[in-house]
């Protein structure tokens, strides 16, 4: 297959093209900033990668971005740049949910031997709150478990899972209501991840017409009051008591 996807719901901005070269498949990728940056970067940077690869976005199976949850300007980035691309060449979209990402990445480096995972994926949400989803992989499928969750760390709901993934760690581990001894693991929702997932979403029968493909939004607000930035600042001092 012939794919492009892209993924800006983070503070990373991730671009992959796969093709087949002499029966079989290569993948161009590029990684840089995302962010605010991304709006303004993320076309010539597809632009760079598509010819690298030799290909025109008219030769394309379908494009893939990364749906959400994440951050807003970034989902709103990503979609409003693959219903332009798709309007613009007749190519159809397939929105991928990033946290699904997330835990396809985290197999990918992780557990890519594994026939039977289960992992518990995290992004930060930012107003010291985490986007959570649990998921099953079983012989080459994920499944989700229950539906999308945001809380704070130290009210994650309970799933039992093999592995934590996420981009969480550094600022919210300490705080995570989850055993200590539950292996964590670093990840995020890269376009490679998007490429690895692209063929089954498709085969499913995921893709859908530009004007049809839609960003995922869990929060409504997107800014703390001063009183909440104080509460949650006082609430990262405390002591947390990992469960056991």
């Amino acid at each position: 297959m012939k794919l492009l996807a892209f993924d800006t719901s983070t503070e990373l901005m991730s671009i992959a093209v796969m093709r087949e070269v002499d029966g079989e498949a290569r993948v161009w990728q590029h990684t840089s900033a995302g962010g605010a940056q991304a709006s303004g970067a993320l076309i010539p940077a597809i632009e760079t990668l598509m010819a690298e690869a030799r290909l025109g976005l008219s030769d394309l199976d379908a494009i893939a971005f990364g749906r959400g949850p994440g951050s807003f300007t970034g989902l709103r980035t990503a979609c409003a740049v693959a219903q332009g691309l798709g309007f613009g060449a007749g190519v159809r979209l397939l929105p991928v949910d990033t946290l699904l990402a997330v835990a396809e990445d985290a197999r990918l480096r992780h557990a890519a031997a594994s026939d039977r995972l289960s992992v518990l994926a995290l992004l930060d949400a930012r107003m010291d709150e985490l986007y959570a989803a649990p998921y099953d992989y079983y012989q080459g499928c994920w499944q989700q478990r229950s539906e999308f969750s945001m809380c704070r760390p130290q009210e994650l709901p309970a799933a039992p899972v093999d592995a934590l993934a996420g981009n969480v760690f550094v600022q919210h581990g300490a705080r995570l209501a989850v055993p200590a001894t539950l292996p964590r693991w670093e990840a995020l929702p890269t376009a490679a991840a998007l490429l690895h997932l692209a063929p089954a979403l498709l085969a499913e029968g995921n893709a859908l017409r530009a004007e049809d493909a839609l960003p995922l939004y869990i929060r409504d607000k997107v800014a703390q009051t001063t009183e909440e930035r104080a509460t949650a600042k006082a609430t990262r001092g405390m002591p947390n008591r990992p469960q056991t």
